[in-house]
């Protein structure tokens, strides 16, 4: 069977039994709140690690108006693929909603990107992980907690959706506690120094506030990001929502509202505290130039406002639950990505099926197992593990929020007719601020010469996995999956419409 989408048979669809999809059947488990979780999950670790790195990269000035910008495109976002999940319910998430725009390769490259994002990610996470750990029990090696905590939230994935999403509802409302903790510390600990956010040397005549003048802020976008990271994962839940229509974009609205608060608290309050920090050179960094190279800068504010004492050691435990929220959530978003790209038969199909829990088992120990190799290949090749592997992770989500939003145009111009339960506030002109955004976003990604070679290593990834594509995997592609379903029946519905439209008789 060929699909219509392309001509000349571009791909070819191989007919599966009726029990295909029995063996890769999700369990519905999760109400708005469960999902909000999810999402916020997802993201909090970003306030507690990864973010900082844009004070060196950009100075105070610099990475606040690259967290405004990337503000306005996560909303953007946000609104546009609630709408497009209302309308394409499905486990692919932002594949589904390209396929159906973009076709096949275009939906199996969104798809690459997702996997990347979401497989890179928990590495990034499980590094600030092991830096945290190292804090607290400085005798055990890094390595180790990186495969422990794979090891264990691998299990609980597996285990089964609803306790993975238990899970990350308790984790997360913790990590948000901690954050607020936080910002209440730091305001009435007295110690809060409003002119440390700027003590970064400016370079040539750039006023204190933007050191690195505008090409500062180009440089800070990647590390913006990272306070918003990965809510887009939520479509990934569309086939284990009670009420998918109603509940995932409430969760998207509420959980970016919660998002934009956090960052907020965290962009403004972390810096400005006299953390000190030992640099490479010998000399001693406080303020914003310590926060920007710290490896746990709520721990660095906390062991400030509280000393070494039991209480910094309770909270950075505590602390910990942030990386830990997020760790597990995009554990999750990497399974479900690729569980919905396998079923659909771009990804090998043995990857889909389900455990006796109704989770994809497999992917999600495949997808912990690279994560893993990353880490270690980076760690061991000489660079820096956590902001190389945070700049392939958004170079892989830009990437992907690119091709999403010119999808949600696409979409509305060319299927006017897709029930849309939701429909985003913002519209097409949100959709096209958010392209926009994203693609000068997809060019930072560059800005930094030190982690160019592991963003072309994600590119060379991509070409790879393209060719596979157009060598095998397009032929083996299976017409039942509800994202392909649903796209080659929209594919019919709209040639029948203009095969039948006035001006084709004309």
């Amino acid at each position: 069977m060929n699909d219509p989408d392309q001509k000349g048979g571009f791909v070819r669809y191989e007919d599966v039994g009726d029990d295909y999809l029995e063996k890769r059947k999700l369990r519905r488990s999760a109400g708005w709140i469960l999902l909000w979780a999810l999402g916020v999950g997802a993201v909090i670790s970003g306030d507690f690690s990864g973010w900082n790195f844009g004070l060196g990269a950009g100075g105070f000035g610099g990475l606040a108006i690259g967290t405004l910008l990337m503000a306005v495109m996560y909303v953007c976002m946000v609104f546009s693929i609630a709408e497009l999940t209302a309308a394409l319910p499905h486990a692919g998430g932002f594949y589904s909603f390209t396929r159906n725009a973009f076709g096949p390769l275009g939906g199996f490259v969104c798809g690459v990107t997702d996997t990347i994002e979401y497989v890179i990610t928990p590495a990034v996470v499980v590094f600030f992980i092991g830096a945290y750990m190292q804090t607290l029990i400085p005798g055990v090696p890094v390595p180790v907690w990186w495969v422990l905590y794979y090891a264990l939230f691998a299990f609980i994935n597996i285990r089964g959706v609803e306790l993975t999403l238990k899970v990350g509802m308790v984790v997360t409302a913790i990590a948000a506690a901690i954050l607020i903790i936080f910002g209440i510390s730091v305001i009435f600990s007295g110690k809060f120094d409003g002119s440390l956010l700027f003590n970064i040397p400016p370079e040539g005549n750039n006023p204190a506030w933007l050191p690195f003048g505008g090409i500062g802020v180009f440089k800070a976008l990647p590390y913006a990001m990272w306070f918003y990271l990965a809510i887009e994962q939520l479509p990934l839940a569309a086939e284990e929502a009670h009420n998918t229509v109603r509940d995932i974009p409430k969760a998207l609205i509420w959980g970016i509202a919660t998002l934009l608060g956090l960052s907020l608290l965290v962009l403004v309050l972390n810096p400005g505290l006299p953390v000190e920090v030992t640099a490479a050179d010998g000399t001693t960094l406080t303020g914003a130039a310590a926060i920007g190279v710290s490896g746990a800068p709520i721990a660095d504010g906390f062991r400030v406002i509280f000393g070494d004492g039991l209480i910094f050691r309770l909270l950075t435990i505590a602390a910990l639950t942030g990386l830990v929220a997020s760790f597990h959530t995009i554990l999750y978003a990497a399974g479900r990505v690729m569980f919905s790209l396998s079923r659909a038969g771009y990804y090998p199909r043995w990857m889909s099926i389900v455990s006796k829990w109704h989770t994809p088992a497999i992917a999600v120990i495949v997808s912990s197992f690279i994560g893993l190799a990353c880490a270690f290949m980076i760690q061991f090749g000489g660079a820096t593990v956590g902001p190389a592997l945070l700049n392939m992770a958004v170079f892989g989500a830009v990437i992907s929020y690119t091709m999403v939003m010119l999808a949600y145009i696409r979409l509305k111009i060319t299927r006017p007719q897709l029930n849309r339960p939701y429909l985003s506030p913002l519209g097409i002109p949100g959709a096209a601020v958010g392209a926009v955004l994203s693609l000068v976003a997809l060019l930072a990604c560059f800005s930094d010469a030190a982690y160019r070679p592991g963003v072309w290593g994600v590119a060379i990834f991509l070409a790879t996995m393209i060719a596979y594509f157009v060598f095998y995997s397009r032929k083996k592609l299976v017409a039942r999956a509800p994202e392909e379903e649903d796209a080659l029946v929209g594919h019919a519905m709209r040639e029948i419409e203009q095969t039948h439209s006035p001006h084709m008789h004309q």
